[in-house]
C-alpha cells in the first residue's frame, strides 16, 4: 500500500509518499510560494535530490505539479499515480465535530469550511488542498487527520474556559490544542519504548520548536493540553508569548494599537524574539548568552531561562493532574537536537526524582531516540523524535484498511 501525505499551508504544500508495508518515504518534497512566479519545488527520493521552478498559480496546479513529478520516468518513484491507494491530508482544526481522523466526504468538507473562523491561516488552504487532490484522484480514499482529534479527549474542567457560558455556546470559545499527530505519535512510542500498553501509560508530551505545546497523558489519552483556542496559549515560543494576562491586551489596546497589531505583537514579535530582541532561534541566543561583554547576552540568557521555566512549570502542574507518570517525553526541534536546554530541564525536575545522564543527553540528537536521566531515577526524561507524517499515514491506512481502488 502506498499513501501520499499532504500537508497545505497558505502558500506552501509539503507532501511525502510512503511504502506502508515497511513504513518507507520513497519522496518527499517541499512546493514553496504557491501563488506567487518564483514558485519553486524541492523534490527528494533515494536517486537524488531536484530543485525546480515551476508554475504553480493555486493549490490545484500544485497539487498537479506534485502528482506529475511522483510518477516523472526520470524523477519519480512509481509509474504511474494510480499506484497510489489513498491520500492523508493534515487539517489544523475539526472544531468539536471531528474526534478521529476520517475519511473525507461533503460532511467533512463542510466541517472543515466550518471551521475556518478557528483557523483561518490554515483550514482554507488545507480544505484547498484536499479539493486540488480528490480532483486528480476523485476515486481514491481520502482521510483527513485533525491536529485537534487527538486532544478532543480533554474533560470539560480542562477544556472550558471561566467565561460566559454563551461565549463557549454560541461562539465555540474553548481549549482546542494544536501539534495533535506530534503528540499522538511519540505517546505511541514512548509506550512502545517503555515497554507498556498504550492504554496504561501516563505521560507529560513536550513539543519544543519554534512553536511548542505540551500534553499530558493518561492512559494513553489527552487529559490537558497548553495550547488553547489558538497556538498563543502555554508555553514561550519563537515568536509566540505564550500565556499572558488577557488584561494586558485590553491595555495595550487603550495605549493606542489596534487589534490587528497587538495580533501580530503577541504572534510574530514576542516569546524567544522578544525578550531577546535578537532572535527567535535557540541556537543563536544559547550561543550569545555566552558571549562575555556582549550587551545583548544578558537578555539572551534570560530568554532561555524563561523558556525553561515555562516549561518546568507546566511539567509541575500536569504531574499534579496525573494518576502516575512513566516518563516525560522532548520531541520537536528544540526537544530533539538542543542538549543545553534539555540538562536545563531535566536539572529542574530534581525534586521530581530526576537525574541527568550527561552522556546518553550529549549521544541522543540527530534523529536519535533513548532516555536522558540516569538509570534508577524516579522520573525518566525520553527523548523521541515526532514523525508527524508518518502518524497521518497511519491513520489513513487505518481509515481506509486494505481497500485499494479499481480503475
Amino acid at each position: 500500500m502506498k499513501i501520499l501525505v499532504a500537508n497545505c499551508g497558505s502558500s506552501s504544500i509539503k507532501y511525502q509518499l510512503f511504502s506502508m508495508t515497511a513504513e518507507r518515504v520513497l519522496a518527499r518534497g517541499l512546493l514553496e510560494r504557491v501563488g506567487d512566479p518564483s514558485a519553486r519545488l524541492h523534490h527528494s527520493t533515494d536517486a537524488g535530490r531536484h530543485e525546480l521552478d515551476v508554475y504553480a498559480p493555486d493549490h490545484s496546479s500544485g497539487m498537479k505539479i506534485i502528482f506529475r513529478i511522483l510518477a516523472d520516468p526520470e524523477k519519480g518513484v512509481i509509474k504511474s499515480i494510480y499506484e497510489i491507494n489513498g491520500v492523508g491530508h493534515r487539517v489544523v482544526h475539526g472544531g468539536e465535530a471531528m474526534i478521529d481522523s476520517c475519511r473525507v466526504d461533503n460532511r467533512v468538507i463542510a466541517i472543515v469550511r466550518g471551521n475556518f473562523d478557528l483557523a483561518p491561516l490554515h483550514n482554507p488552504p488545507n480544505l484547498a488542498g484536499i479539493e486540488a487532490a480528490m480532483e486528480v484522484l476523485p476515486d481514491v480514499p481520502h482521510v483527513a487527520v485533525f491536529d485537534t482529534a487527538f486532544l478532543s479527549t480533554l474533560p470539560k474542567k480542562a477544556h472550558r474556559y471561566a467565561v460566559p457560558a454563551d461565549w463557549y455556546e454560541g461562539h465555540h470559545v474553548r481549549k482546542y490544542g494544536f501539534h495533535g499527530a506530534s503528540h499522538k505519535y511519540v505517546a505511541l512510542r514512548a509506550a512502545e519504548l517503555l515497554g507498556k500498553p498504550a492504554d496504561r501509560t501516563n505521560l507529560i508530551t513536550c513539543h519544543l520548536g519554534n512553536g511548542c505545546s505540551m500534553t499530558a497523558v493518561a492512559g494513553g489519552k489527552a487529559v490537558d493540553h497548553s495550547m488553547g483556542m489558538t497556538p498563543l496559549e502555554g508555553l514561550i515560543m519563537g515568536t509566540r508569548s505564550g500565556d499572558v494576562d488577557p488584561a494586558v491586551v485590553l491595555y495595550m489596546l487603550g495605549r493606542g494599537l489596534s487589534a490587528q497589531q497587538v495580533d501580530a505583537a503577541l504572534n510574530k514579535s514576542s516569546g524567544l524574539l522578544g525578550l531577546s530582541g535578537v532572535s527567535n532561534d535557540m541556537r543563536d541566543l544559547l550561543a550569545l548568552s555566552h558571549k562575555d561583554g556582549d550587551p545583548r547576552a544578558a537578555d539572551a540568557a534570560l530568554a532561555v531561562e524563561m523558556f525553561v521555566y515555562r516549561i518546568v512549570r507546566y511539567i509541575g502542574s500536569y504531574y499534579a493532574i496525573l494518576p502516575g507518570l512513566d516518563a516525560v517525553v522532548l520531541t520537536g526541534g528544540i526537544g530533539e537536537n538542543s542538549v543545553p536546554v534539555r540538562a536545563m530541564i531535566v536539572d529542574q525536575l530534581a525534586r521530581l526524582g530526576a537525574r541527568l545522564d550527561e552522556a546518553r543527553n550529549g549521544q541522543t540528537v540527530n534523529g536519535r531516540a533513548g532516555q536522558i536521566t540516569a538509570d534508577g531515577s524516579a522520573l525518566g526524561v525520553w527523548v523521541i523524535p515526532t514523525n508527524e507524517e508518518l502518524m497521518i499515514a497511519r491513520d489513513t491506512k487505518r481509515i481506509i484498511g486494505s481497500v485499494v481502488p479499481r480503475y
